[in-house]
């Protein structure tokens, strides 16, 4: 079963839960729907209205960049890792 590890700034969409367990496997695109099932509060940071990950956040599947790869095709298997990782923007004083 894939795990999707959720970062702090994001645990609230998905309920405080760092790790989610998804039944879904194949594809991050097949994950990805999942996650918009079962949390569609995390699911509209993710993605955008048109589906695509949301340009601010990145993703890896096994420690590989998916928008690097072959995106939302990028295929994750049962025992697969997804970490998700938004951009953070700040400054210097």
């Amino acid at each position: 079963m894939p795990v999707l590890l959720v970062p702090g700034v994001l645990r609230a969409e998905a309920g405080g839960r760092s790790r989610l367990e998804i039944a879904a496997g194949g594809t991050l695109g097949a994950v990805l729907a999942e996650v918009g099932e079962r949390w569609p509060r995390l699911a509209r940071r993710l993605r955008d209205e048109q589906g695509a990950v949301r340009r601010y956040v990145n993703i890896y599947v096994d420690g590989e960049d998916a928008r690097r790869g072959a995106g939302l095709d990028t295929p994750v298997s049962a025992g697969s890792e997804i970490q998700v990782l938004p951009s953070v923007a700040g400054g210097s004083v």
